[in-house]
């Protein structure tokens, strides 16, 4: 039997994502070729707004989970906690779940292949004797898990995260959402004191940096034990890794790359010119690396 998501979302919001970064390139593109440097952020800001506007959104439909690659990659991994809810009622296992008949878990390989023998030996027997198939609907019911309840597979709300999570939701909530606003709030502060101002920078990467630290707060085992305030499945794990990762763009990111950046590789490139072949290939590392900078990276991990 396989089990869908909780409430499957109608609209696609991984690809339109995925759209609209890939049309804020052609916009920026296009703003830049006929309205100047200086008018083009006013494009890109409209551009990254709606992305906002859609990232809330789905972080609201899918009951405040963690966006995975900025909202490209659905989340439909169940937590640890969602799921052992299934199998336990106020912490004692619900019954007739965990064990069939024999004293096996149903949902194993073994319990299935004598469930499967248990029930073809039944069959047989049902033409010539009907007390079987009493037996038989008797042992089906047990094997059954039982039917989850509307409530059992509601759809987290803000209100329900803040009363059962209490701090620890509040600052899970308040990291995705600088997660999910930080690129907008770069653009703007790039579109009032330019590309070449420091503020920019600087903002753009306290607000990564405090929404990394909040999400690994919530995430800290409790008074050094095992057990977690606030757990997180694998694919959430990764994705907090890989913001972390992401902050190596910074470098990459003005006015960082062309006051530091920029000049450690251009040394490197003198250094090891005189050097047959790798002199070649480091030449045309840094012009590539240096002509990616000069568009997209305000956007890169957006």
């Amino acid at each position: 039997m396989h089990v869908g998501p909780m409430e499957p979302n109608s609209f696609p919001y991984s690809l339109c994502i995925s759209a609209m970064k890939d049309l804020e390139t052609l916009v920026e593109v296009a703003a830049q070729h006929y309205f100047g440097d200086n008018k083009k952020w006013n494009f890109i800001a409209v551009t990254e707004a709606t992305k906002v506007l859609v990232r809330l959104i789905l972080f609201r439909n899918s009951g405040y989970k963690m966006l995975l690659h900025g909202g490209e990659t659905p989340n439909i991994e169940k937590h640890s906690d969602v799921s052992s809810s299934q199998h336990n009622v106020g912490g004692f296992p619900r019954p007739g779940f965990r064990h069939g008949p024999n004293g096996l878990n149903p949902w194993n390989l073994e319990g299935r292949a004598l469930s499967a023998l248990s029930r073809f030996g039944e069959n047989a027997r049902m033409s010539s004797d009907p007390v079987w198939l009493h037996r038989a609907e008797h042992q089906q019911a047990i094997m059954e898990p039982p039917s989850l309840t509307a409530s059992a597979i509601e759809r987290p709300t803000l209100s329900m995260i803040l009363s059962e999570k209490g701090v620890q939701g509040a600052l899970f909530l308040m990291g995705e959402v600088l997660f999910i606003i930080r690129p907008l709030i770069y653009v703007l502060f790039i579109r009032k004191y330019g590309i070449r101002s420091w503020i920019p920078w600087f903002v753009s990467l306290a607000v990564d940096a405090g929404g990394v630290v909040f999400l690994t707060q919530v995430t800290k085992s409790r008074d050094g034990g095992k057990e977690q305030r606030y757990h997180l499945t694998a694919s959430e794990q990764d994705e907090l890794k890989r913001r972390k990762l992401l902050w190596a763009l910074y470098l990459m990111r003005d006015p960082f790359f062309t006051k530091y950046t920029r000049q450690r590789l251009q040394r490197t490139e003198k250094l090891l010119e005189p050097v047959p072949i790798i002199g070649l290939l480091t030449a045309k590392i840094v012009e590539l690396v240096v002509g990616a900078q000069t568009r997209y990276t305000y956007m890169s991990g957006s």
